[in-house]
């Protein structure tokens, strides 16, 4: 079965760095992305990478997140540096297979159809 698997999320003080992973079936060829939502906030895109490596992310996050991908160990990563206790939510990855119609890495969620359980990252001040 297709599935993604977040992890390293956990707790950190403001100014801190974490590491977030998604292990995947495979991510070659794929588009991949992190989405985070709050009980508060609808989901919003923080950083997505295409099939050829291109990357986007959300203005909030520039300077401080670097998504990246590692093909040989089928893992999706997102680090995460200079924490602000805004950054404080459930981050989740996702993917989808590249749509030619709309190619690229997107940050709207539609666009993508599988998504993992979700990793808490809290950040406190």
């Amino acid at each position: 079965q297709v599935q993604l698997v977040e992890s390293g999320g956990g707790s950190v003080q403001a100014g801190g760095s974490l590491r977030l992973s998604c292990a995947a079936y495979t991510v070659m060829r794929y588009d991949m992305a992190w989405f985070r939502q709050t009980p508060e906030t609808e989901r919003e895109g923080v950083a997505a990478i295409d099939k050829d490596g291109s990357t986007s992310y959300a203005d909030f996050v520039k300077g401080r997140f670097t998504i990246s991908r590692d093909n040989a160990k089928n893992t999706l990563n997102l680090q995460m540096n200079s924490l602000n206790p805004e950054d404080t939510a459930m981050y989740y990855c996702a993917s989808r297979f590249p749509n030619w119609q709309r190619p690229g890495a997107p940050l709207q969620d539609s666009e993508y159809n599988l998504w993992g359980q979700g990793t808490q990252v809290t950040v406190s001040s």
